[in-house]
This record gives structure tokens, sequence and C-alpha cells, in this order.
């Protein structure tokens, strides 16, 4: 993977090249993403450009062996560190990293955009409650006890630092505040609130960036072979998430159905319509599948978000399609200030009960109700 490889984070790419190039590597660097963002396509690329034998100033020469070991992830001093736990495809009572490596491996090449559902799917550990747990931290440790086996740098990449606890965190703690040399640690976090302060307080932070919708376009065609008319209209959806894209596409998300369902319903919660309220709830609630109504109520989440930006009188942030446009007419006006903040947390509510298999008319139903009272103040 190159920097030349990745659409967009423009400003991200030259801070990560400079610092190769000026060889001022930190010790600890903490990339917050949102979930299918391409942080790990930027890391890889940025650990090719640092190890290659042949790099330029700007990126890597993608053809030394170097190079080549870390196209196909085979580098032997980058090690990658998740949360597991114990699964269908792992068996073993206290599994770490390693024992998962080879499904690991296989995902981040078929698509390194992947979303953390994908990657518990991947693990055969969908629907558990996964950790980084004190024995990673111990084998990191032992780790750096030997020499490098390429003569380089050597990196430990740890996705989803969040899920590190208190006693793996502190067992972490010297070896990421004061590393050998040429020893770097990457986190990769979608809630770095919820880092440990003991390691976030180490890293030299860095934002990974939603992307603009062409740059998702660009994407979706170009290294997944997406038709360019359906890759634009769902990357113009995604929030600028690669990988929720993908999902989008893998679901068969039906946008046009998805734009009408939630404009409706949002018209008949601003007209205080009980009646046509309660048959959209109704319609919502016949969707094909689970994973539709998932669909529904993330884009109805990402389409409050427009709303919200509308409101507070920024409209170039919400990058309304055509469409969107027409279809909120003047929803944002007639909407409540206080509208979208309490109507997301209940959106939220509603996909974590559709992911429990609560009726789907109940919970759509529920939903409408909730959105009628938040309009009507109440």
């Amino acid at each position: 993977m190159r920097f030349s490889d990745i659409s967009g984070n423009e400003d991200l790419k030259k801070v990560l090249a400079g610092m190769v190039c000026q060889d001022r590597i930190p010790h600890a660097l903490m990339i917050y993403e949102n979930d299918g963002g391409g942080a790990i396509p930027m890391v890889l690329a940025f650990l090719q450009h640092l190890n290659c034998h042949d790099r330029g100033e700007q990126d890597s020469c993608g053809s030394c062996p170097a190079c080549n070991r870390m196209e196909k992830l085979l580098h032997a001093d980058v090690k990658f560190i998740f949360p597991v736990t114990k699964g269908t495809k792992v068996t073993v009572d206290k599994p770490m990293s390693r024992d998962y490596m080879s499904y690991w491996r296989e995902l981040l090449l078929s698509n390194p955009y992947f979303m953390e559902s994908e990657l518990n799917d991947a693990l055969g550990i969908e629907g558990k409650s996964s950790i980084i747990a004190l024995a990673e931290a111990t084998a990191i440790r032992e780790t750096l006890m030997t020499a490098s086996v390429e003569g380089g740098y050597r990196a430990f990449v740890v996705y989803l630092p969040e899920k590190m606890n208190a006693e793996t965190a502190n067992r972490l703690l010297k070896s990421v505040e004061e590393p050998p040399e040429k020893t770097l640690f990457i986190f990769i976090t979608h809630a770095p609130e919820r880092v440990l302060s003991t390691i976030s307080s180490r890293c030299v932070g860095l934002r990974l960036l939603p992307l603009a919708k062409e740059d998702v376009a660009t994407v979706l065609t170009g290294r997944f072979g997406t038709e360019a008319g359906r890759a634009a209209e769902v990357a113009a959806h995604c929030g600028g998430s690669v990988g929720k894209a993908l999902s989008m596409l893998a679901e068969g998300a039906d946008i046009a159905e998805e734009e009408r369902l939630w404009s409706s319903m949002l018209e008949a919660v601003a007209s205080k319509d009980m009646l046509t309220l309660t048959e959209i709830a109704e319609e919502m609630g016949s969707v094909s599948s689970r994973e539709g109504a998932k669909a529904l109520c993330r884009y109805a989440s990402e389409n409050l978000r427009k709303i919200f930006m509308i409101q507070q009188g920024l409209p170039q942030l919400a990058s309304l399609t055509t469409r969107e446009a027409e279809l909120l007419g003047d929803l944002p006006k007639r909407l409540r200030k206080t509208f979208t903040r309490r109507a997301v947390s209940n959106l939220d509510r509603a996909q974590m009960l559709v992911g429990r298999n609560v009726n789907l008319k109940l919970v759509f139903s529920d939903l409408a109700v909730k959105l009628y009272m938040i309009q009507n103040g109440q």
C-alpha cells in the first residue's frame, strides 16, 4: 500500500511522509477514524514508506523486497494486535490476536476498509464482547526483548485500544512511554474518549477525516469495481466512510426508498399528522430484512446531522444531494432546534433493538411516537 494508492486526507499523508523524510518518528501515534474510514490503509502506507529500501520523499518505491512484504502483510517487524475472544473459529480458552492472524490477514487483503462488525464476523466472534487482554501486553514486552528481524523499524499496530482494560494498559505503559530504539506503536481508535489516558497521553494524536463523497466514489470504482452511478449514489449517503459504503452495497441498500420513507416520517412529524406517521412507521416495519432496517436507521441519523448543520446556518457542511434538498424542503425550519439531538439518540436505540431481534413494527412504531413527542416539546 502506497500513499498514492489512497484517496483523500492529503494533509495527513504529507504529515506522515514528512515524519519519515525528516527522520522524526514519534514513539507512539494514535489515529482517530470513523468506523470503516481507512486508517488501516493509511497506516500500512506509512509503515511501507518507513521501511522501504529505496523510498522517495513522499512515498515508498512499491517494488523493493520490504515493500513487497508489506503489500502481502508479511513484514516480520510489523505486529497487529486487535480485540478477540473465544469464538467459532478459535476455541482456545484465552485466545490472542496471533491465534486469529490468518483471518485478520485475509480480511485486510480483501478489504482494508472493513467495519468493526465485519472484523468480528471474519473472526467468528459476532455478537460477543471482545477485549485486548493482559496477555497481549505481555507478548509485546517479550518481543521487545529481542532484536528486530529485518534491522529497521519495528511497529506494533493496535486496533481499537478502547477495548484495552486498565491492567493491560498499565502493563504496556512503560513500553509505550520508553520503547527501544526504532520501535513504534500505532493505535487506531474509533472512540478516543474511551482510550485510557495512561495510553492516549503518551501518543501523538492524528485525525483521519471522513472522505469527500467524490473520494469515496473513486475508491469504490477504482479498487472494488463498483459501477460509477451506484458508487456515486452510495458515496453520498455513507458519511465519508468507505467501509460503510461497502456495507451498504453488500446489503443492497435501496437509497431512494430510504429517502422516501424517512422524509415522509419527518414531514408527518413536522405537520403533527399522527395518522400518517403511524402509516409510515408500519411501512418501515415491513422492510425486507433486519440489515435493511439498520441501514434505514443509519441513513436517518446521517440525514439528521445534515439538518442540524442547516439549522446552525452551515448548509455548506451538510453536503446535501439535489434529491435530498428537494425532499427536505423547509423541514429544517419547521423542526425544533432541539429535535435533531434528541432524535439521534432514539434512532441509536432503534438500531440497537433491531440488532436484538425486536419486532420491527414495534421498533418503528415506538420511534414514531418518540419523534412526535420530541417535536411537541415533550
